[in-house]
């Protein structure tokens, strides 16, 4: 048999029109009627037609649709049963805002098939409901221990995440950068300052490294220093590559500060260990700068040395008498750089960590070089070019503080210094503070100027745990960022608590959280407490609020997971359980505030990353002058 022949006996085994010497030419032609539609939805639609004619062979019918016109039987098909002479059918699973043309048909046996006209429809978009409804919260595990080494990057989604910095870039997409350290060391010997882009901040594809090696600059002008200094060169210094902060000029062009800190002794250049301690300090780190015109490339070119940690206490006040002695060598220390924009199109580098306190210098547009000559980094001043002080925590020359992030807000005309609190493994919280200014001075929402010393308040993030789950520590060292259209948002690290069953080193684990921020009506961020999800942003109803909630007092307790108590609101606008029990509620629908015992209490949707699955749900944040509150509906 030849292969026409096959292909005929084919089509006609699967029931298509086939035609042969024994057609019937006395019957009446099958003709298909138009196309009717009913109860059109974003995802589905009701189809109606019929066929006429006094042949009756007719194997199939139903309709043949497709997004793309002239379709016919070979695109998508909706078959529909019965005897009948009417064809009619449901189609599902349609996509919202999306144009189908569609037609009829009938397989008529030994005949070609037939079609109606064809016709087309387009699905409404979905409603806020709709969207709400068919919501799929994000499935990645944070436990992600199976997939944290090199050959599982593509994997990591927001795994081995630290020290974030965010910044969007025009073509859409959302840059993340960061620290060098993750869980097992997977980034070593793979370059530095790791990247990853999202269009949704919820999935992340990662990028590699911006990085491949040191820099030559780092070596020279720390030999440089060293000589000055009556020093021998350090051949083979030993590197740490540390929280970069990255941003978007708005003129096709990226900068990234980032920062690298020599970790040998000072006076014997020896290797940081405790059998070669020398006592004195460990070398200086550095800023530098790189630049990209397109970040999607992962390409930057350096552009050298910017400034570095510098001391009051001429070029040989190094001298330790332990380990243990925290008088501080370097007066501010050259790491966790953040870069502001004014409203006036200034320029400003900030930075600090641990040693006196946060600083901030102006740096030149178009180069991002300071705009002060550099003194020789002993025996500064503050003249000496190195940046004035903004922030300090206790006036003591070591401090629990760092990791400056300042950003400014045209809506309520402040600029915010948020700061990092403690060791960075458990007990990091952050704060936040604002001033009128860039360079100060900057006030806590209970009036006290931070300039001049004193711990921030309000408490913005802290460790804390509600009822499901490990909770989450370390939460700190912060990116701040809008998306242009007036939603902002705060990156960070977040680590398991220490010994979570069945978890190796489960403290080492850092996953990159980001959080929606709102505002509160006198001009404050307040940071959600559960992570951003993307749930759609459907208006809160009085009625969503009757029933058991998860309330936190995320009050400042060093190293304290802050733990979640049930505080229950009635129908009848009373708190009938739990904290606040006594107590009355109200709500302002328009504005999504409510007010329980007399707090303010910011709503919004977001994701319960604790239930299983994960689901959307309503959670709060607020500020008192002295404390932040936090909350999940139950």
């Amino acid at each position: 048999m030849n292969k026409i022949k096959i292909i005929i006996l084919l089509f006609c085994m699967l029931g298509w029109a086939c035609s042969d010497d024994n057609s019937d030419g006395g019957s009446t032609p099958v003709s298909v009627m138009s196309v009717s539609y009913a109860n059109l939805t974003y995802n589905s639609v009701t189809l109606s037609s019929s066929y006429k004619g006094e042949n009756q062979n007719v194997t199939k019918k139903g309709f043949c649709y497709s997004t793309e016109p002239n379709v016919d039987v070979f695109k998508q098909i909706l078959e529909v049963s019965g005897s009948g002479m009417d064809i009619r059918g449901e189609l599902t699973n349609l996509s919202a805002g999306t144009t189908y043309y569609v037609k009829a048909f009938a397989m008529v046996h030994n005949e070609s098939t037939v079609y109606s006209a064809e016709t087309s429809f387009t699905t409404p978009g979905l409603t806020e409901n709709d969207e709400l409804a068919n919501y799929k919260a994000p499935e990645y595990v944070d436990n992600y221990t199976g997939i944290a080494g090199w050959a599982q990057r593509s994997q990591w989604n927001l795994a081995n995440v630290h020290d974030p910095t965010v910044m969007k870039a025009n073509d859409g997409y959302y840059y993340m950068y960061q620290t060098d350290a993750s869980y097992g060391n997977a980034h070593d010997g793979h370059g530095h300052f790791h990247a990853r882009r999202s269009k949704d901040l919820v999935n992340w594809e990662y990028l590699g490294a911006t990085m491949s090696a040191a820099p030559a600059w780092v070596k020279t002008k720390l030999n440089e220093y060293r000589a000055t200094q009556g020093l021998a060169a350090i051949d083979n210094p030993s590197y740490g590559y540390w929280a970069p902060v990255a941003r978007n000029l708005g003129n096709g062009k990226y900068r990234m500060y980032y920062s690298i800190v020599v970790d040998n002794y000072i006076k014997t250049g020896a290797a940081n260990t405790a059998a070669n301690f020398d006592n004195s300090w460990t070398e200086r780190a550095f800023i530098g700068m790189m630049e990209t015109s397109d970040p999607a490339s992962n390409t930057w070119e350096d552009k050298g040395f910017i400034i570095c940690s510098s001391s009051d206490k001429a070029m040989d006040g190094w001298a330790r008498t332990s380990t243990s002695d925290w008088f501080a060598y370097f007066k501010y220390n050259a790491i966790d750089p953040t870069y502001t924009v004014t409203k006036e199109g200034q320029h400003w580098l900030t930075y600090g960590s641990w040693h006196s306190g946060i600083v901030t210098l102006q740096v030149d547009a178009q180069t991002g070089l300071p705009l002060t000559r550099l003194a020789a980094p002993w025996d500064i001043t503050d003249a000496s070019g190195y940046g004035s002080l903004i922030e300090t925590r206790d006036n003591g020359r070591w401090q629990g503080s760092e990791a400056p992030e300042i950003i400014y807000n045209a809506k309520t005309g402040y600029y915010y210094l948020f700061v990092a609190y403690d060791e960075l493994s458990v007990a990091y919280n952050t704060r936040v503070a604002r001033s009128a200014n860039i360079n100060g001075p900057y006030i806590g929402i209970d009036g006290k100027n931070v300039t001049e010393g004193g711990d921030i308040l309000p408490v913005v993030t802290h460790p804390y745990k509600f009822s499901e789950g490990h909770g989450w520590v370390g939460i700190s060292h912060c990116a701040v960022f809008d998306d242009g259209a007036g939603n902002w948002f705060y990156a960070s690290q977040g680590r398991f608590p220490n010994n979570v069953s069945g978890i190796n080193a489960s403290n080492a684990i850092m996953m990159g959280h980001v959080r929606s921020i709102r505002w509160t009506s006198d001009g404050w961020p307040l940071v959600m407490p559960e992570r951003y999800g993307n749930v759609p942003k459907v208006e809160i109803k009085e009625s969503e609020l009757v029933g058991n909630w998860e309330h936190i007092d995320l009050s400042y307790r060093y190293g304290e997971q802050r733990p979640a108590n049930m505080m229950t609101l009635s129908a009848d606008h009373k708190i009938t359980a739990g904290t606040w029990k006594g107590g009355t509620w109200s709500y302002d629908e328009t504005n999504q505030i409510l007010t329980a015992n007399g707090v303010e209490l910011y709503l919004q949707r977001e994701v319960d990353w604790e239930a299983s699955p994960r689901k959307a749900t309503i959670v709060y944040a607020g500020y008192t002058p002295s404390k932040t509150y936090w909350g999940k509906k139950k």
